[in-house]
């Protein structure tokens, strides 16, 4: 009967060997997680020293063979440098994938980069965590809390880990969120009063882009990417396409891939809002876009720029100039709705420090331009639309984000004591 074979991963009997006067040899068969069986040796000034170094050569093999590119031994800045490579190529959003590289490239690389796969412990990820938590707040630690366990679960995949580390390490702790707030009807009125007596405001184009926002609930870079073809004034509608975003290197461009699948829609715009349309189409600027079709179906839409003498743009990350020159381009005419002072797209981040100025000097000091679509939101719970409807409005996949954060609660209300009438002795 022929002797069985090792398991996987385990090593045989050790036999020790002397070697002249001051040298002994430990060897033991080993089978490799390829399947193959080979002889490990190791060699020492005593039988115990030659059979601890052989021990340690075990704990070494590398899971799959002995040419692994990934194994126990690798920097995490080379597995995550392969991570990055099979998680780019996935369909996504644009805006994820620069978050992402964010957080590799300020965070990850320079605090665990020169670990090996086989030294990152809980103890140094819940260390790294931390650190990234007392300089930077949680949210940012959240979100590179999770790439990194994406990073180590590959890397476990590979065969480089044992298990992933960082999901044993605690949770980040997000501040409550505060209940939803949301504006009535006469407010929303007072709001777009108080607003239009802003110089500032108005110089900026402030008041139609609460107009705007108050009539759809769209999200602002949704509300700064339509153009003149997304808008029907004969039906009264608003088709959503995309949204506004600014990549490094390439500038501030429409993204023909709303922030969901849900985020497709047309929307039916109130009557009061059309003379601001109106207004805004015989404004509108009309450019020669580049529009870049990439490798996920994304389009981008780059609009051409103020040039600005002695300033060079820097040269966009290598994963997005990669998506860059594997697309297919042409050039669009492209009318901008809602163009900034010199006819070019507004960069979302600089309008919503604009709202949140016009809102300050009309009293809402702590909200931003998402109070706007939360206030949307509850009008429409208030007019009885079910909620599943108005969650195709905000473009919201699931009905339950829409009642859980974008329905405002603090309202008093007496249907519930009509409801109860029937418990009365």
């Amino acid at each position: 009967m022929a002797r069985p074979q090792l398991p996987i991963g385990t090593a045989g009997k050790v036999r020790h060997t002397q070697v002249g006067k001051s040298t002994w040899r430990a060897r033991c068969s080993f089978r490799d997680y390829d399947g193959v069986t080979r002889d490990v040796e190791r060699t020492g000034a005593t039988k115990a020293a030659a059979e601890a170094a052989l021990k340690i050569a075990i704990r070494d093999r590398t899971h799959e063979n002995r040419d692994a590119a990934i194994s126990p031994d690798t920097r995490l800045s080379v597995v995550t440098e392969e991570w990055w490579k099979t998680y780019v190529i996935k369909e996504g959003s644009l805006g994820s994938r620069r978050i992402y590289r964010e957080q590799i490239d300020n965070h990850i690389l320079p605090q665990v980069g020169s670990l090996k796969c086989r030294e990152f412990s809980v103890a140094l990820a819940e260390r790294a965590l931390r650190r990234v938590e007392n300089v930077h707040g949680p949210s940012i630690t959240k979100t590179v809390r999770s790439v990194l366990s994406n990073i180590c679960a590959f890397a476990a995949r590979m065969g480089a880990m044992d298990r992933n580390p960082v999901r044993e390490t605690s949770p980040v702790s997000i501040k409550p969120r505060k209940a939803p707030r949301a504006l009535t009807a006469v407010q929303f009125r007072q709001l777009r009063a108080w607003v239009s007596y802003s110089s500032q405001a108005v110089r900026r184009g402030i008041p139609e882009i609460i107009d705007f926002l108050g009539a759809t609930g769209e999200r602002l870079g949704e509300c700064l990417a339509v153009t003149g073809d997304t808008l029907d004034v004969g039906a009264r509608t608003v088709e959503i396409r995309g949204t506004v975003v600014r990549h490094k290197g390439v500038g501030v461009c429409i993204s023909r891939f709303p922030k969901t699948e849900a985020g497709f829609r047309t929307l039916t715009l109130p009557d009061w809002v059309m003379p601001t349309v109106e207004c805004l189409l015989a404004n509108a600027v009309d450019v020669v876009a580049t529009v870049v079709r990439l490798k996920n179906g994304v389009e981008l839409v780059i609009p051409p720029t103020v040039s600005t003498a002695g300033r060079r743009r820097s040269a966009p990350p290598l994963w997005l100039q990669e998506m860059l020159d594997g697309g297919k381009s042409w050039t669009e005419r492209v009318v901008i709705v809602f163009p900034s002072s010199v006819g070019t797209l507004r960069d979302p981040s600089n309008v919503a420090n604009d709202i949140k100025d016009a809102f300050e000097f009309a009293g809402l000091d702590d909200d931003t331009s998402h109070l706007l679509r939360k206030t949307v939101a509850t009008q429409m719970d208030d007019a009885g639309v079910p909620t599943r409807e108005i969650a195709d409005q905000l473009g919201h996949a699931r009905p339950s984000m829409t009642s859980d954060v974008y329905l405002g609660r603090s309202r008093k209300s007496t249907r519930g004591a009509t409801a109860l009438v029937d418990f009365a002795p």
